[in-house]
């Protein structure tokens, strides 16, 4: 069975370690929001690309889900008494990782390429790829201090601002970077892992011609939201400041152009009945690797179902 998985944040790496443990390199694409790319202190940062990355490489903080393992921070220490904020936490690691994009990029190379490139050197065999090699930015639309870019908002802001909208600037420009449209057509399904509907999963979506693309599929996502609330991330807070009631249902309905299938957490089976596409009711909850497996077995078997 071959599976493209759409990702974006720690909720969505978990699930993409889940199915690499039971799928092979050949029968597993991951494609990843690069929505909330951006640059900080002149240096190319791509945070869900590096988280997707760095947890299939055994590299992520087991802690944060970000971040690398047995990380220090010599370099923004010694940046914050040069009086630079310390706002956006950057590891000695993963500087390495963000200092050799940034040259890369500036001799000319494409994202998909630098990407292809690190996965080889951290043996990850599974093809990562960024939804486009054009530069796309997540602006988010606040009430009270208009739009912030995603990562002001997401970590300088701490999601407080109360939010009205979103923005994918650069979108028009954009197209599916190469391999992407060939994954989609050769997939058997399109997972849509357990990702911010509004920041994660919309901007890989919005990119020229993908969502017609995944229309013509087999799709099943897995909720974010564990009854009103999610585990991690402010996308029930988004919801709610949009005026809609955040639930496995409303996530649902926000995937209606092209949902096949959908996967909720137990509490909340009794919606089962108002889905308008067959949904399996489990434990969504991956506090280990263990849980991330049986939950990517319990997507599988929900796609065969569904085929």
């Amino acid at each position: 069975m071959k599976i493209v998985a759409l990702a974006g944040g720690v909720g969505g790496a978990k699930l993409v370690d889940g199915l690499a443990q039971l799928l092979s390199p050949e029968n597993l694409t991951i494609i990843v929001n690069t929505g909330d790319d951006f640059k900080y202190r002149g240096l190319y940062i791509s945070p869900d690309l590096d988280t997707v990355c760095y947890t299939l490489a055994g590299l992520a903080n087991p802690d944060t889900g970000w971040g690398r393992n047995g990380e220090t921070f010599q370099v923004l220490e010694n940046l914050q008494k040069l009086g630079v904020l310390k706002w956006f936490h950057l590891g000695d690691q993963d500087l390495a990782t963000h200092i050799e994009r940034t040259y890369l990029i500036n001799e000319g190379l494409f994202l998909s390429q630098i990407t292809r490139s690190f996965c080889h050197s951290w043996g990850v065999e599974y093809s990562i790829l960024p939804m486009s090699d054009q530069p796309v930015s997540t602006m988010v639309d606040t009430i009270d201090e208009g739009e912030l870019p995603f990562q002001e908002y997401f970590v300088r802001r701490k999601c407080e601002p109360k939010v009205k909208g979103f923005r994918f600037a650069g979108i028009d420009a954009a197209v599916p970077a190469p391999g992407v449209i060939e994954a989609i057509m050769q997939a058997d399904s399109v997972v849509v892992c357990p990702s911010n509907p509004w920041v994660s999963i919309d901007p890989i979506c919005a990119v020229n011609g993908l969502c017609d693309i995944l229309a013509t599929k087999i799709n099943v996502a897995v909720s974010p939201i564990i009854g009103n609330r999610t585990f991690k991330g402010p996308a029930a807070k988004m919801f709610i400041e949009l005026g809609i009631q955040p639930s496995p249902l409303a996530v649902a309905r926000h995937y209606k152009k092209f949902l096949t299938g959908f996967i909720l957490d137990k509490m909340d089976e009794k919606l089962k009945q108002e889905m308008s596409v067959p949904t399996l009711a489990t434990k969504i909850l991956m506090k280990d690797r263990d849980d991330r497996r049986r939950l990517a077995q319990d997507v599988l078997n929900l796609i065969q179902s569904l085929q």
